[in-house]
């Protein structure tokens, strides 16, 4: 059953339904892609094939039986190495939590565990899911499956680089200031950074307690809508979660622009943008324009703000997370990783409150000003090409995560719901991608634009990574 590499998540679970794959054949080919591609990706951190077939054998016996399952059902699928499940490793790509075993099952892998999801391994993660490029000193580099040469993004790098290649058909990763969305973007696939507390974050390796976020890395906009059906809801174990379930995942996903207003943020989130990812960003918005969308320039007032608060926050926040690691075993840290968290001792009190203050007004400005006059914002997702995986420790490191995270990090901020999806390749063959954002809670909005942009552009019809399972 190899044609189920490179299948949407979407077909791969009809194929279930309909009897035409087992669980366990799914499984047995899943788990083979994954290692087989991994040699030039360096996407996983750890396979669990015991337990992934055992799993697969026990769905394939209830469905023999006429059991009903869930929507997810033989859905072969790995995660980001931040997810635990009681029993397994989970490391955070990292040499301080090496061996470290999981007592409980995170919500989320719960709940896909409940749709019938299998659950393959863990993936590759930036070192504790802190880095916008992707590599990470302990693991190594995953590579972007369109040009090996090239950086996968983070910190959801594995995630990223393994859905890319078609081995999986969705990953879970985590989004603090992009971190599913830039690797969606450089990989050339969909990630969906939910609106902040609709998906639960317990058992999940914290970074950030006010601003991580947990969502799915697909290849199609309808499979994101599939995961999310399956991941939206309360978490009793976070604090921030919110009992917004995501029901009828692809009602109305279909009924493109329509009336829909979509609005382009150009003032702050184009100042950095190159000539080849304008040109392809523009081409996306003219090709909108035709299919009849009501397009006009919208700004976002104080955005300009949003994007080193948000890192300041990430610094105070993780600083205080690792508090007793950074005192007992700061040489275990990867050298930019420890630069990142040490940061987070030296800013002021009065300046990180001050920081969570700006973020409500802010929101109330974005929902009030351009949320008023548009359903959807459309701005840049990485606004310039992709570059190549630079050497562990290179100079300017600061500068690049900043500039990385231009167009991301102000959503994170403002815990609204931001998609990416393809839109062309840059000049090295790798993709770039464009960011829609909307109100809070307004997922079925975004993924009704996502899917009409993403059927009028194509993408993936025409255009297929240089490495695929």
């Amino acid at each position: 059953m190899s044609e189920t590499c490179g299948a949407s998540l979407e077909a791969i679970v009809t194929a279930v339904a309909e009897r035409k794959v087992t669980a366990l054949e799914l499984a047995d080919t899943h788990l083979a892609a994954l290692a087989r591609v991994n040699g030039e990706l360096n996407a996983v951190a750890r396979l669990e094939p015991d337990a992934a077939r055992a799993r697969a054998e026990a769905l394939d016996r209830r469905i023999a039986a006429g059991e009903a399952v869930g929507p997810l059902a033989g859905a072969p699928l790995a995660h980001k190495d931040l997810y635990d499940r009681q029993g397994w490793l989970s490391e955070a790509g990292s040499k301080i939590a090496k061996g470290r075993v999981a007592e409980t099952t995170a919500t989320t892998i719960a709940m896909l565990d409940a749709a019938d999801a299998l659950d393959l391994g863990r993936l590759n993660t930036v070192e504790f899911a802190l880095g916008a490029e992707g590599r990470n000193v302990h693991t190594g580099p995953p590579r972007n499956p369109w040009n090996t040469a090239h950086a996968t993004g983070g910190s959801s790098s594995g995630s990223g680089s393994a859905v890319a290649s078609g081995a999986i058909p969705a990953a879970m990763g985590s989004d603090t200031g992009g971190s599913i969305r830039l690797p969606a973007a450089a990989c050339g696939i969909v990630g969906l950074k939910p609106t902040a507390g609709r998906v639960g974050r317990s058992g999940i390796f914290p970074l950030s307690g006010s601003l991580d976020t947990a969502g799915p890395l697909c290849r199609t906009v309808r499979d994101t809508a599939l995961m999310l059906a399956a991941l939206a809801g309360p978490d009793a174990g976070d604090p921030q979660s919110v009992d917004m379930p995501f029901t009828d995942p692809l009602a109305g996903i279909e009924d493109g622009f329509g009336d829909l207003r979509i609005g382009i943020a150009r003032t702050y989130f184009f100042d950095p943008v190159t000539a080849t990812v304008g040109a392809r960003l523009e081409a996306a918005i003219a090709a909108m324009i035709g299919e009849g969308a009501q397009v006009s320039d919208v700004s976002l007032p104080g955005i300009e703000i949003a994007n080193r608060l948000n890192m300041m926050i990430i610094a105070v926040e993780a600083c205080g997370q690792h508090r007793a690691w950074l005192e007992e075993r700061a040489a275990d840290y990867g050298p930019e990783t420890l630069a990142r968290l040490l940061g987070g001792f030296f800013v002021p009190a009065q300046a990180y409150l001050t920081g969570l203050m700006e973020r409500t007004r802010l929101l109330a400005a974005a929902l009030d000003g351009p949320f008023a006059e548009v359903d959807v914002i459309a701005t840049p997702a990485w606004p310039m090409e992709v570059p190549p995986v630079a050497p562990d420790n290179a100079p300017g490191f600061a500068a690049k995560v900043e500039d990385i995270g231009h167009c991301s990090r102000p959503f994170n901020f403002l815990g609204l719901p931001a998609i990416v999806l393809p839109v062309g390749l840059d000049g090295n063959g790798v993709p770039v991608a464009i960011q829609l954002v909307a109100r809070p809670y307004a997922e079925r909005t975004l993924l009704r634009v996502a899917r009409a942009l993403e059927r009028t552009l194509a993408f993936a019809e025409s255009h297929k990574p240089a490495v695929t399972a």
